[in-house]
């Protein structure tokens, strides 16, 4: 059996290629509805995997790629930039716990400054982040009001800090 045999393209086509605007229907039961060049999903589309996951916005080179939005099946949500299918530039990832993180992304990775919030209970990280862990200078706010301003370090304390008490 062929890697695309029961597969369903219904749209335009050229050169017998798809090309302009067009569905595929993956026997998978994946449905891609956008824009195509040349065999590939190119400009705006909108790709529904068939366990609900979904993903709208830019294509190139039959990658994600510019802006979109992701929508996962477990109700985690990223808006922003990717590059080459990666989350890349800037970005907001909600998740369906209710926490938070706006910010920069590298290759999938929290990278470069991002602010974390916690939602349960309510705590906040305003930073720099290197390969998704608090990495850098630091400021961490506490349920309770208290502040602490430090360096990190994959992810964990490192060096002195100044820590604030709420009261």
């Amino acid at each position: 059996k062929g890697e695309f045999e029961g597969d369903k393209y219904v749209g335009y086509s050229k050169n017998n290629m798809s090309h302009g605007q067009g569905t595929y229907t993956y026997t998978s039961g994946n449905i891609y509805v956008g824009e195509w060049k040349e065999n590939e999903k190119e400009g705006q589309g909108t790709f529904t995997f068939a366990s609900g996951s979904k993903y709208q916005g830019d294509w190139k080179d039959n990658n994600i790629h510019g802006q979109g939005i992701y929508t996962y099946d477990n109700g985690d949500k990223y808006i922003g930039e990717y590059k080459e299918g990666e989350e890349d530039g800037q970005g907001t990832y909600t998740y369906a716990s209710g926490s938070k993180y706006v910010g920069e992304y590298k290759d999938g990775k929290k990278e470069g400054q991002g602010i974390y919030t916690w939602e349960n209970p309510w705590e906040q990280y305003l930073g720099e982040w290197r390969g998704d862990m608090m990495h850098g200078f630091g400021y961490y706010t506490y349920s309770n009001g208290s502040k602490y301003v430090r360096e990190y370090k994959d992810g964990e304390k490192d060096g002195e800090g100044i820590y604030t008490y709420a009261n």
